[in-house]
C-alpha cells in the first residue's frame, strides 16, 4: 500500500503540543540505519522553526508501524513532562476502532488478562510478540461492537465486525493480544492472526499476491481514533479520521 508518509496530517495544534494522524505502514522512530523515512523525520521538518530555538520533540504515545491514528508530540520539555505523567497516571482517554475477524457473540465485553512478553520458542519465532499469561503486567481493555457485516476476502465470504475498543492500560500490543485472545483477531494481523510465520514471511518478500491470501490485507485494521486528556482545567478532545482502508469496501 503506497502511504503519502512525507506529509503529517496535522488534526490539533497549540503552543505546547500538537497531534498528528499517522497513516498505517509508517514506522514513528528510525529502527536502523537506512529504515527509509519516519515520522520523527517528518516532525523534524515540521517543527523546524520551534527547534531551531528552544523547542524540542517528545513523543507522547507510539504506535505500531501498522497502526493509524492519533500520535501526541510534545513541543517543550515542560510539556513533556506534562503529558508524560498524565499518560503514566492513566489520565487519557483512548479509543480505537478496529475491525476482526468474526462476531463476538456479545455487544459489550472485557478483557483483563495480564500480558507478558513470550519466551522464546524454536526458531522461527518473531521475538516482539506478546501472549496473555498470569505471570504478565496487568492489562484490560473494554470494547463494544458497533458493526457486524460479511465481506469477500480471499474470494470467500468472512464474517467481520467493527470493533470500538478502550485500552484502560497501556501495555505493547495490549488490543491486538486482547482481540486475539478472544479469538477475534484483528483483519489483516502478520502476528496474532493465526500465524506468525506471516510476519516472517512478510519481512522477507514484502506485500505479495500470495501473502494477500492468507491475510487479507497490507496493513492490519486498527486505527487510534480519539483521545482525551485535561490540560491544565481544560478538556481536550483529539479525533483523527480513518482512512479509507478503514472502510467497507476498501479493504
Amino acid at each position: 500500500m503506497d502511504v503519502d508518509t512525507r506529509r503529517l496530517e496535522v488534526v490539533h495544534e497549540q503552543e505546547e503540543f500538537l497531534a498528528v494522524n499517522k497513516p498505517a505502514g509508517l514506522l514513528v522512530h528510525p529502527t536502523k540505519p537506512g529504515c527509509g523515512w519516519t515520522m520523527w523525520d517528518g516532525l523534524r521538518e515540521l517543527l523546524a522553526y520551534e527547534l531551531s530555538g528552544d523547542g524540542q520533540i517528545s513523543i507522547i504515545n507510539r504506535l505500531d508501524r501498522e497502526t493509524s491514528g492519533l500520535v501526541l508530540i510534545a513541543k517543550s520539555s515542560a510539556a513533556s513532562r506534562s503529558l508524560g505523567m498524565a499518560m503514566l497516571n492513566r489520565q487519557f482517554q483512548k479509543h480505537y476502532l478496529a475491525w476482526v475477524q468474526g462476531w463476538p457473540e456479545q455487544h459489550t465485553f472485557s478483557h483483563s488478562g495480564a500480558i507478558r512478553q513470550r519466551p522464546p520458542v524454536p526458531s522461527p519465532f518473531v521475538w516482539l510478540k506478546r501472549e496473555v499469561h498470569p505471570a504478565g503486567d496487568e492489562a484490560a481493555t473494554h470494547f463494544e461492537v458497533l458493526e457486524r457485516t460479511v465481506v469477500d476476502f480471499a474470494g470467500a465470504g468472512r464474517k467481520v465486525a467493527l470493533v470500538h475498543a478502550r485500552p484502560v492500560t497501556g501495555r505493547t500490543h495490549q488490543i491486538r493480544v486482547h482481540l486475539s485472545d478472544l479469538g477475534h483477531p484483528v483483519v489483516g494481523d502478520k502476528i496474532y492472526g493465526g500465524s506468525e510465520l506471516h510476519y516472517l514471511e512478510f519481512v522477507e518478500t514484502g506485500w505479495t499476491p500470495a501473502l494477500a491470501q492468507k491475510v487479507w490485507v497490507e496493513n492490519h485494521l486498527l486505527h487510534a481514533h480519539r483521545m482525551t486528556f485535561d490540560w491544565f482545567g481544560k478538556q481536550i478532545e483529539l479525533i483523527a479520521p480513518p482512512p479509507l482502508s478503514m472502510r467497507l469496501g476498501n479493504f
